[in-house]
């Protein structure tokens, strides 16, 4: 396993991520497995299996929901739990919250740096796979990053750096 926290290989975490990934599996596990099972019974009354869409339908889900709940265990079974005690907060690592500045029109985001599993840029987490993750990585307060990202270059100036636990 790769102890380098500023890697994000698919088992480095934070706990939060942790403890909601494991939420996840649980509730597939149990309430996803009984409605897939649902959906295969109510599928079978309809009669003759190889013509039956809704059966295909519901087998496909099961495939999906197992395949789902395989990665999960996967993922879990060599998770490396970040330990928000030991991140330094002189540069931007997996873990730490970011302050970054717009240069050009000065409007100001704060961003959560996380694994690709625990993404969701609604909630302020970044990937750190993302384009802006990866240029944030490594950085100190002060300095400046170009990143390239679908509607062109952003200029980014890091302003602050922070553990929200």
């Amino acid at each position: 396993m790769n102890n380098n926290t500023n890697n994000d290989s698919p088992s480095t975490m934070t706990r939060k991520g942790y403890e909601k990934l494991m939420a996840e599996l649980v509730e597939l596990r149990s309430t996803g497995r009984a409605e897939i099972s649902r959906q295969l019974e109510e599928a079978r009354s309809f009669g003759d299996l190889s013509e039956n869409a809704e059966y295909a339908a519901a087998k496909e889900e099961q495939a999906k929901l197992e395949t789902r709940i395989s990665r999960l265990e996967y993922q879990l079974s060599n998770a490396k739990i970040l330990d928000s005690s030991n991140i330094d907060t002189s540069r931007v690592t997996l873990g730490t919250t970011v302050t970054i500045q717009d240069i050009i029109n000065a409007q100001k985001f704060i961003y959560t740096i996380v694994g690709s599993e625990e993404s969701d840029p609604k909630a302020s987490k970044i990937s750190s796979s993302s384009p802006v993750g990866q240029a944030l990585l490594n950085k100190s307060v002060g300095d400046e990053v170009h990143v390239k990202v679908p509607r062109g270059v952003r200029h980014l100036k890091v302003m602050d750096i922070s553990i929200v636990s």
